[in-house]
């Protein structure tokens, strides 16, 4: 009876141990063939080395089942254990991944994920933050890949990569790096505005404020569209003459040289850090962290410069100011 009794119980743990077996291999054996991953730029801007707080480079990933039957996946709440992010050179070397990343991954910690299914057809995405993963220091022309481990990074045996994208690091603007202007002072008769992109519109006219550069400070100012946001003048702008016209563009500017209008376009800002650009073919911003000094204290401001393009020529028409406190 007992032999019976133990050969009973033995049956049932073998049937158990090959249930629970298969089970796993269901989970561990999902097959990934028909899974696609891929990248884009979410909010392409231009990019620079450095802090990703103030230049942050956004991808969206999208995660897409091309099979016919449901794709199961684990995604981390900490996206750094589910995927990495590599950022070649043109001679194929890779860049470093950040500090923040290695020390997540080496600490020991209880890594807390989701486990999501996808049905055919279906696209998972979210946004991620490239400098999150990779220290980007120097200017240049990289390819970032990202690779997915949908069974978490450590167990990164399983992956699945991404297309390539190029990604573009131009140098750090800064009134230091940016002293060359179009002419001198003296020769403005040979001002020309040149094709040059928004930041650099921007960039160069503040330093030609710091510079008293009056001629090159109104070079890639739209001063019609300047004016006329104000409604009282619009309207008695729309109304006038084209000699009339004319007059109250130059009394405009006259009255910005003496600081008697319009005192935010005109401040002279101590430093100046542009944050983030984005356009697109006639239409963009520019912001610009800007510090203004005081005998006891610097105030701090975001501008967004708003600009257009005019045959090929990008041109300030308008702004707004955001007092961000006192340092």
């Amino acid at each position: 009876m007992k032999r019976i009794l133990f050969t009973i119980i033995a049956s049932f743990t073998l049937f158990a141990q090959f249930a629970f077996g298969q089970k796993a291999n269901s989970i561990n054996n999902q097959d990934y063939s028909k899974a696609s991953v891929s990248i884009r730029f979410y909010d392409r801007t231009m990019y620079y080395p450095g802090s990703k707080e103030d230049n942050p480079i956004y991808v969206d990933v999208a995660i897409t089942n091309k099979g016919t039957d449901t794709l199961r996946f684990k995604l981390a709440d900490d996206r750094m254990f589910s995927l990495d992010f590599f950022a070649y050179t043109i001679k194929n070397t890779t860049l470093p991944s950040t500090k923040d990343l290695v020390i997540k991954r080496s600490t020991n910690q209880t890594v807390y994920f989701r486990e999501l299914a996808i049905e055919p057809g279906e696209t998972y995405s979210f946004v991620e933050n490239v400098k999150d993963y990779i220290q980007i220091d120097e200017p240049s022309i990289y390819y970032l890949e990202m690779r997915f481990y949908p069974e978490l990074y450590k167990s990164k045996i399983i992956e699945i990569a991404s297309n390539r994208l190029s990604l573009d690091i131009r140098p750090a603007p800064s009134a230091s790096s940016s002293s060359i202007l179009p002419v001198e002072n003296k020769t403005t008769s040979l001002l020309k505005p040149e094709a040059i992109s928004p930041d650099k519109v921007v960039e160069q006219t503040i330093i030609a404020r710091q510079k008293s550069l009056w001629d090159q400070y109104f070079l890639y100012m739209d001063i019609e569209q300047m004016m006329v946001r104000n409604s009282e003048v619009n309207r008695k702008y729309k109304n006038a003459a084209a000699d009339e016209r004319n007059r109250m563009l130059q009394a405009y500017k006259a009255d910005l040289m003496q600081n008697k209008i319009d005192y935010d376009i005109v401040g002279v800002p101590e430093r100046f850090q542009i944050e983030n650009t984005s356009y697109s073919q006639t239409e963009g911003t520019v912001s610009v962290l800007e510090w203004f000094k005081y005998p006891n204290f610097s105030e701090k401001k975001r501008y967004i410069y708003k600009v257009r393009q005019r045959d090929g020529i990008w041109q300030i028409y308008d702004y707004s100011v955001t007092n961000l406190g006192t340092e």
